[in-house]
């Protein structure tokens, strides 16, 4: 059987230094078509994007999806709430994980898996300051090493 053929889209790559992410769950997005043609060129922004549950279902806001050049007059609005598909054994335990304290959905990854627009979102606690500084430091030893190991070697 043929593997699935995944199209990096976006990436949050700020994510993972602002929050630790403890769950990942792959969701389906509802999109217009001007928007899944406008993704297909890579005109999405998903740097302040974030996820919230509102009446059992879940919708992703502020991912800026820019209007595709060669749509009718009529587009879309380009931040407008999105909604995510999950299953809805996913959705209530993220709405159990979200009531508990310093829980939020952020999106990480915005992809192709086949023709299926996906979008990858994490379930991440926030990082304290001090938690931030000691990612930097983590980074710059581990960097150091890597050179100290290609000059010696």
């Amino acid at each position: 059987m043929p593997k699935d053929v995944i199209k990096l889209v976006a990436q949050n790559r700020k994510a993972y230094f602002d929050y630790y992410i403890d769950d990942l769950y792959e969701a389906g997005l509802v999109l217009t078509g001007a928007e899944v043609k406008a993704l297909r060129l890579g005109k999405v922004n998903i740097g302040d994007a974030y996820a919230r549950i509102r009446k059992g279902e879940v919708y992703l806001y502020n991912a800026h999806i820019s209007p595709y050049p060669f749509a009718p007059a009529e587009a879309y609005d380009p931040t407008r709430p999105r909604k995510l598909l999950l299953h809805r054994r996913e959705i209530k335990r993220l709405i159990g994980k979200t009531e508990e304290r310093g829980y939020t959905l952020i999106p990480l990854k915005i992809y192709f898996r086949d023709q299926y627009v996906k979008v990858e979102i994490g379930l991440a606690r926030g990082k304290k300051k001090y938690d931030k500084r000691e990612t930097i430091r983590r980074r710059d030893e581990e960097r150091e090493l890597q050179r100290i190991r290609k000059k010696g070697g």
